[in-house]
């Protein structure tokens, strides 16, 4: 699917690991547009992802619903529903989410590539469009990506 203005979450594959799910809903593979990536990540209560870097890419992450915990370089905030974090390319960092609920993050790359880099990771479960993720990745009553 290319050039097309409108994307629903059933029209893009699912990434599910053992702490969550990703939708990128924005990829030049997706919508053909080239400048940035953005999707839909869901933390499952108590988990999150080891810290980490994108070199070449900023990061930008929008607090859709939940809360959690946001290491960004050396600092460490409590982050909740409205707030965005902003990560600088080549700046290590971590997301825990910390409530009782899935924690709902749109994440944005610019530009583009390391959401290609989470599709190769060996724990990584590629769910085909329209298909919902089984086993650790989805909780029953999640009902997000």
């Amino acid at each position: 699917m290319t050039d097309t203005h409108f994307v629903e979450p059933d029209d893009v594959e699912s990434l599910a690991f053992d702490w969550g799910v990703l939708k990128w809903l924005h990829t030049p593979d997706v919508t053909g547009g080239d400048r940035f990536s953005a999707g839909v990540v869901r933390l499952k209560p108590g988990k999150g992802h080891e810290r980490h870097t994108h070199p070449e890419s900023d990061e930008i992450l929008y607090v859709l619903r939940g809360e959690g915990r946001q290491e960004v370089g050396d600092e460490t905030r409590e982050i909740a529903a409205g707030e965005l974090v902003f990560v600088p390319e080549g700046v290590e960092h971590g997301t825990e989410n910390t409530g009782w609920e899935p924690l709902l993050l749109l994440a944005v790359y610019a530009p583009p590539g390391p959401e290609a880099q989470l599709r190769e990771q060996p724990d990584c479960e590629v769910v085909p469009a329209g298909e919902l993720p089984t086993g650790d990745a989805v909780e029953p009553g999640d009902g997000d990506p």
